[in-house]
């Protein structure tokens, strides 16, 4: 028997333990970097289901390596563990029970379609050619995210391709997205301390106005884009936080500015990060100011080798029909996936969560989010349907 044969009345069979496990881990979820009692757990599901689990020494992550009775090729997978700085307010028996802090991004179902993965491999290895190497991840949402660190310890070693998928609530139910190339933006954070004169507000003229330095800067922001990188090159500077001022009548001495640059290509990258440093330091210094920068840089972008994303549309077709699988437009979402793809080939997909009629309709970070849960078999089997038609055509 064929292994993918066994594929479809195993996901159905198992689709309520999913949910269990997805709905336990949405009930503690635990910050980036901070997955001690996460990664635990999943162990636990892992070494019941009779998997040997090898932990990252430097992370709270886990990785599997399930060896079939063929030779063949070494495919990962990859699921993302950590949740979000965000309230639960969700009105539902599963919500987040810690204070401040929930899964509003749909790593513990990920993580859960992962466990049911490993089930299902181990339950098989007999028709298992070559190996599947499964990577559960901690720390995505926060750079500089748990990927890079898990390659250093070997994740990576031997696999020849690796595929991952984000459950995607802006995406409706029973479709599935990507692209090849350039799928999903590089991010660099920066902020920047404004240290005027403060006074009164009645003589400006013996003060260095910390609000009207920081309002020019904003504005000089917004001519890296529109004149400095390449019109078909997407790019985006953002500003998201300005901070100055306590008092109507007096003049602010300093101001806080954090922002975010958001990327494709390197060239464009590097443009960006140098125009939004020398923008601050001269307008600063034009004004009398002294300025404290700082550049956080974060992900590259995600870029999908061209053969495998052609690979999982071709598979989408099969798992999800020719009418709901689509070719997805970039997206200024960063994910640090990215950094497998700089080592291997590979694909990101993103499988529709969407479901407005039970709710499951907020923006992924938002308090209330959630997600259709049938969503969770079709990622299943596009990653399990990806990982062996890659098999298949290697043969």
């Amino acid at each position: 028997m064929n292994i993918m044969e066994l594929l479809e009345p195993y996901t159905e069979h198992n689709y309520n333990q999913m949910v269990a496990w997805r709905r336990y881990l949405h009930q503690y979820p635990e910050l980036s970097f901070q997955e001690k009692q996460t990664s635990a757990w999943v162990q636990k599901q892992l070494e019941e289901i009779g998997c040997e689990v090898t932990r990252c020494k430097h992370s709270h992550g886990l990785t599997v390596t399930i060896k079939g009775e063929k030779e063949g090729p070494v495919v990962a997978l990859r699921a993302d563990m950590d949740g979000l700085p965000i309230q639960d307010e969700k009105d539902v028996d599963y919500a987040s029970k810690v204070p401040g802090v929930m899964h509003a991004c749909g790593h513990d179902a990920h993580t859960a379609v992962l466990l049911a993965i490993a089930q299902f491999y181990n339950q098989h290895r007999h028709l298992l050619e070559g190996q599947r190497r499964l990577i559960f991840q901690p720390a995505e949402e926060l750079a500089p995210g748990g990927a890079a660190s898990m390659i250093a310890e070997g994740a990576l070693q031997d696999v020849d391709v690796i595929y991952g998928v984000h459950l995607w609530t802006p995406l409706q139910y029973g479709k599935v997205a990507t692209k090849a190339g350039n799928f999903m933006s590089a991010v660099d954070d920066f902020s920047v301390e404004i240290k005027g004169l403060g006074g009164h507000g009645g003589v400006p003229h013996h003060t260095v106005d910390a609000i009207i330095i920081g309002s020019s800067i904003v504005q000089g922001l917004q001519t890296i884009v529109s004149r400095n990188i390449n019109p078909i090159s997407p790019a985006v500077v953002t500003v998201g936080t300005f901070q100055a001022g306590q008092a109507n009548n007096v003049i602010a001495e300093r101001c806080l500015i954090k922002g975010t640059i958001r990327t494709f290509d390197e060239e464009s990258r590097q443009i960006a990060q140098q125009k939004v440093e020398r923008t601050i330091q001269k307008i600063c210094e034009l004004h009398g100011a002294t300025s404290r920068y700082e550049l956080k840089k974060g992900y590259p972008a995600v870029v999908n080798d061209e053969h495998e994303a052609n690979r999982v549309l071709e598979v989408a077709q099969v798992v999800v029909g020719a009418d709901n699988t689509e070719l997805a437009a970039p997206i200024m979402i960063a994910e640090d996936f990215a950094f497998y793809l700089k080592e291997v080939p590979g694909c990101f997909m993103f499988v529709g969560a969407g479901n407005v009629e039970i709710g499951a309709s907020y923006a992924h970070h938002h308090p209330r989010f959630d997600l259709d849960e049938r969503s969770m078999k079709l990622a299943l089997k596009m990653l399990v349907s990806s990982a062996e038609h890659y098999v298949q055509r290697q043969e």
